[in-house]
């Protein structure tokens, strides 16, 4: 966090008052045993709103042993009712053992390699299955298994799945820079082959940035850049990190909603990564998706609730459910570029999600945390690049 302070001494307080609403919104998620509620939603009742917690989630309780690894041990076991998150990892790895959510189970290997030390056979062995047996792979997932197999690399046999799902990756990546949604590509359909969104992005840059790192080879580093800098490029003008790409020419199909997961975790959390294995420096671009958080042009509403220690969801259109996201998926896919005039107008971006899930609070920490949030103080501020 050095590089940030001596940059923006605003931002640093502003990040460590989220570090403390993460670790204070995580311990009233945890419901015990490992579990973490899937959701926590505003409910409005009687002129106020009323945090609700919701279902179970086993991706997320991996993600926040991920998270909760790079704060000191006092607040993990506060977090966790006395547990670590070594436990915590090790416990994921026990619950999504024989998941069909292949996400699930690269998160669980991930998370018990990095955090707990520990190599899951049983997992590595359903990843192995699925990437040798060319299916289909979703992105996320994709990116998630590489991290999987590299941070289990010094405890098990991993090198020929991070060279299978690296190889997925780099392959579907088109000219641009920009990662589809799945792997291939056109399993997806013809209307939407061409679309990818934020987290598609985010997950590829973290993955072979780490990648690099541990190998050392240019192109995977290239690769990591170049999608770096087209995202960094569409960058909105208040910062928003936007949701929907055409990768075929490097735009926007669809910016709303604009999640506040991507403004104060994830985008920090991929760009941090590349930096440190010896990416450009973006850290204005990332101040900028932070500063979102707090100001923005779409509504002047809080986002960030101190007293229940949330931070809301995302701010998206008024629309009948995903209706601009599906026509501008339609009309892109029939001509780059092409959207229906009036739609900003007609839909406005204006309508706050009151919802937070436990995996955006647990990518904070991993993001702000982390040693690459600290490395841009090697970096003065007019080397700065987008």
């Amino acid at each position: 966090m050095l590089g940030v302070a001596v940059r923006s001494p605003e931002a640093r307080d502003r990040v460590d008052q989220l570090v403390a609403l993460a670790l204070r919104g995580l311990q009233r998620m945890y419901v015990g045993a490992g579990a973490f509620v899937q959701t926590v939603r505003g409910i409005e009742t009687d002129g106020s709103r009323v945090p609700r917690p919701e279902g179970d989630s086993l991706r997320y309780a991996a993600i926040v042993a991920l998270g909760l690894s790079r704060v000191d041990e006092e607040a993990q076991r506060g977090v966790l009712k006395g547990r670590t998150a070594a436990d915590l990892a090790a416990i994921s790895r026990g619950r999504v053992a024989g998941s069909p959510d292949i996400g699930a189970v690269a998160l669980g290997a991930w998370a018990a390699a990095e955090v707990a030390g520990v190599y899951a056979p049983e997992l590595f062995s359903d990843m192995d299955e699925l990437m040798a047996s060319g299916q289909p792979v979703e992105t996320v997932a994709c990116s998630w298994i590489l991290m999987a197999a590299l941070a289990a690399r010094a405890l098990g046999p991993t090198s020929a799945l991070a060279d299978l799902a690296a190889h997925r990756l780099l392959a579907a990546q088109a000219p641009t820079g920009l990662f589809p949604h799945l792997l291939p590509p056109q399993a997806r359909g013809r209307h939407r082959a061409h679309v990818g969104c934020f987290a598609d992005q985010v997950y590829p840059i973290q993955a072979l940035a780490r990648l690099y790192a541990s190998d050392g080879e240019p192109r995977v580093l290239e690769a990591a850049e170049a999608c770096a800098r087209s995202i960094c490029d569409l960058q909105g003008e208040a910062g928003q990190w936007w949701w929907h790409y055409d990768t075929r020419d490097g735009s926007v199909v669809e910016g709303y909603p604009v999640y506040s997961v991507h403004q104060h975790a994830m985008g920090p959390m991929a760009l941090f990564e590349l930096r440190e294995a010896g990416g450009r420096d973006r850290l204005w671009p990332i101040l900028r998706g932070l500063n979102w958080i707090d100001e923005r042009p779409e509504s002047t509403e809080l986002l960030v609730s101190e007293h229940d220690a949330l931070v809301w969801r995302k701010i998206g259109r008024r629309e009948p459910t995903k209706a601009v996201r599906s026509i501008s998926a339609m009309t892109t896919g029939l001509k780059s570029g092409w959207h229906l005039p009036g739609l900003d107008i007609v839909f406005p971006p204006d309508r706050i999600d009151y919802e937070c899930r436990p995996y955006e609070l647990g990518w904070l920490l991993y993001a702000w945390k982390s040693p690459g949030a600290a490395a841009n103080a090697s970096t003065s501020p007019g080397r700065a690049h987008g």
